[in-house]
């Protein structure tokens, strides 16, 4: 690589073009406001934040762009999320709002500069010594540009619904922008003579997903499920043998004895051909591959018969080894240690039979969980307390009915006594939720109560007086620590803590907590007043959306599904049919410990491995490759990706499959 042309210098390029750039964008963003009347309703809320539009998202793509420069990335290790219970990372519903408008505008300017990022992301992995480029090698890859967008919006739109729509009207005009950018750097490439050696460096990027489309293209509504798949292809070869006569006993056809080992041996040469296996992970199928073609012998079913045992172990096995990036990882070495002993007993077996194939299948599926689980352990207090909070809203109204009828009597102040009734009840079931229903903590919360009740009794003399002044102070302090754990702003307990403490003077003077002549109106029993957009809160009211339906904001994205590996999404989107919600519920109900998926995030592909599932599936845990990589989603973040086509299981596109589609795709090019 010629010295004249350095890393830093493309980054030079996006930082001088970023002023332009903001300006360019809040123009044309503006353009396509006027151009559609569609879009009228937005243009007020537009013109309201067009004035810090520009500097705002300089600032951000700034700081993004120096932190790229320092050799950063600053959309590594997953994007910010809001944190839960002990420090756990949470994806809830609004944050998969903003990652599905993030992957559309990022789709958008990947599908127009296909062959310019191509060449920048060629020339980051040549510098790298890459031998293959992959777009999160590229610092300056479209998702960068969009999280800077999707965080300008999200500080300066009036609500999520605006925010997310600008996003949509931002898609093409981002697009376009981005690929004048991606221009200038090519040209730059070209003027030092680099052009042709990066779009050469490695192997060309094939579409990674064309088999997908390919047998979607044979299906109506999306992709069809691989039954029949194999029975289709092995009748096909049938027929085409019949058509074909062999010179000899010794001529060679392209396929032969379609139930036999010759069709079975280009299945497995295509199986051991997929480019996203790691070499000893192709060389352990290689092994077990002895054991199959023995198999095919005796079971003439295993070429006809999709569901076959001996397809699912080789697909669940392929499918753990894929979600490892590097060969040399311990927990693959340690996976493929154990699978040498699974792969040797079933090429010592004399007859390998089905029912073997399906033993061995069970034991995988066991050490596969068994190891994401272990990868969940740093994180079991977190789990614990994310597994009781489905219990939140049950607990809420049992402590409410539990202090309802122990203040009903009670000499309170009407402020104090809708403060025990409301905030205090959220005190108790926070202390349950983080800690335990019988933890200290917990039972010092409800025992707080009893404490504030003894407090309003009336001294009988000075030694009680005195007594009753030195336990206040303590008092008032565990109630305003209980406040802050909750996060309860000042005006919602100042009120109350001072009615509380004009009482307490009343008993130092050796009067009543209460004015015999004040009656305290009985307070109506309503829910709890909303409380500032805490994390418990936020949570909480995540927890209490039972149903699974997708909200309709969900269907204005356009997702260009035809490019993204999660198929089919056409049902899953269709939220407001029965077959929807059966489809939604049958994918959750498909969730198992130690299955590897895809899920984009803030306009990054990533991949994670499910660790924990709490009852229900309310939450769903997952680990990345990276040890920092840990993050939590609620359902409905989970169903709101799956319908816009943004989580995938690596299982789902099975190696299996794969093969079958390009003996298919061969059969239709003959």
């Amino acid at each position: 690589m010629p010295e004249r042309l350095q890393y830093h210098d493309l980054i030079d390029l996006a930082l001088a073009e970023t002023p332009s750039l903001a300006r360019e964008l809040m123009n044309v963003i503006q353009d396509e406001l006027d151009a559609h009347p569609q879009h009228f309703a937005l243009r007020e809320s537009w013109r309201r934040l067009r004035g810090s539009f520009v500097e705002q998202l300089e600032s951000r793509l700034l700081q993004s762009l120096q932190a790229v420069r320092r050799g950063d990335d600053p959309l590594a290790g997953g994007p910010p999320r809001r944190s839960t219970l002990d420090g756990l990372s949470l994806v809830d519903e609004h944050q998969a709002q903003q990652d599905v408008a993030i992957a559309q505008v990022a789709q958008a300017a990947e599908d127009l500069s296909r062959a310019e990022l191509h060449q920048i992301g060629n020339f980051f992995a040549a510098l790298r010594g890459i031998a293959r480029a992959r777009d999160r090698d590229n610092p300056l890859r479209p998702a960068l540009f969009t999280q800077a967008l999707q965080q300008t919006l999200a500080m300066l739109a009036p609500t999520p619904q605006v925010q997310h729509e600008l996003m949509r009207v931002a898609a093409q005009p981002v697009a376009r922008s981005l690929h004048r950018l991606y221009g200038r750097a090519c040209e730059v490439l070209q003027a030092a003579q680099l052009s042709d050696m990066v779009a050469a460096h490695g192997q060309a990027r094939g579409d990674a997903f064309a088999h997908q489309r390919l047998a979607a293209a044979r299906g109506i509504g999306g992709r069809p499920s691989m039954h029949g798949t194999l029975d289709g292809l092995s009748r096909r070869v049938d027929a085409l043998n019949s058509r074909r006569q062999p010179l000899d006993d010794h001529a060679q056809q392209p396929f032969v004895r379609p139930g036999g080992p010759d069709m079975l041996s280009r299945l497995y040469d295509r199986i051991l051909a997929d480019p996203r296996l790691l070499p000893p992970l192709k060389a352990l199928l290689a092994r077990l591959q002895i054991a199959v073609v023995r198999l095919a012998r005796a079971d003439t079913s295993l070429l006809r018969d999709d569901q076959h045992p001996t397809w699912a172990l080789l697909n669940r096995v392929a499918a753990h080894g894929m979600g490892f990036e590097r060969a040399d990882d311990e927990e693959l070495q340690d996976f493929l240690h154990f699978m040498d002993a699974e792969a040797q007993r079933l090429v010592d077996a004399p007859t390998p039979t089905a029912a073997l194939f399906a033993q061995v299948l069970a034991s995988v599926d066991a050490r596969i969980a068994q190891q994401a689980q272990r990868s969940s352990l740093v994180n079991t207090d977190a789990l614990a307390a994310l597994e009781r909070e489905q219990q939140r809203k049950a607990w809420r109204e049992l402590v409410r009915e539990q202090i309802d009828a122990q203040i009903a009597d009670a000499p309170l102040g009407p402020r104090m006594y809708r403060f025990m009734q409301t905030a205090w009840v959220d005190v108790i079931v926070a202390a349950m939720v983080r800690h335990g229903r019988e933890s200290r903590e917990a039972l010092d919360a409800v025992e707080l109560v009893d404490a504030v009740l003894d407090s309003l009794s009336t001294p009988r003399d000075r030694a009680e007086r005195e007594s009753l002044r030195l336990r206040l102070p303590v008092l008032i302090e565990r109630l305003n620590a209980g406040c802050d754990a909750i996060r309860l702003d000042a005006s919602r307990r100042e009120g109350a803590l001072n009615e509380l403490m004009g009482q307490h003077a009343r008993l130092l003077r050796g009067l009543p907590a209460m004015d015999p002549a004040e009656r305290r109106p009985p307070a109506p029993r309503t829910a709890p007043a909303a409380a500032p957009a805490s994390t418990d809160e936020i949570v909480q009211r995540l927890m209490e959306e039972r149903d699974s339906q997708l909200p309709s904001l969900w269907m204005l994205t356009d997702v260009n599904r035809g490019e993204l590996p999660t198929v089919p999404v056409q049902l899953y989107s269709e939220h407001d049919s029965p077959e929807a919600r059966i489809a939604l519920q049958q994918w959750v109900d498909g969730l198992r410990v130690g299955r590897w998926f895809h899920l984009c995030l803030q306009g990054d592909w990533r991949t994670a491995q499910i660790a924990w599932i709490s009852e229900g599936a309310r939450y769903v845990f997952f680990v990345g490759r990276e040890p920092g990589e840990r993050l939590s989603l609620t359902r409905r973040a989970l169903e709101a990706l799956l319908a816009n086509g943004l989580i995938t299981a690596l299982d789902d596109d099975s190696v299996v499959q794969r093969a079958v589609d390009t003996l298919i795709s061969d059969l239709d090019g003959g």
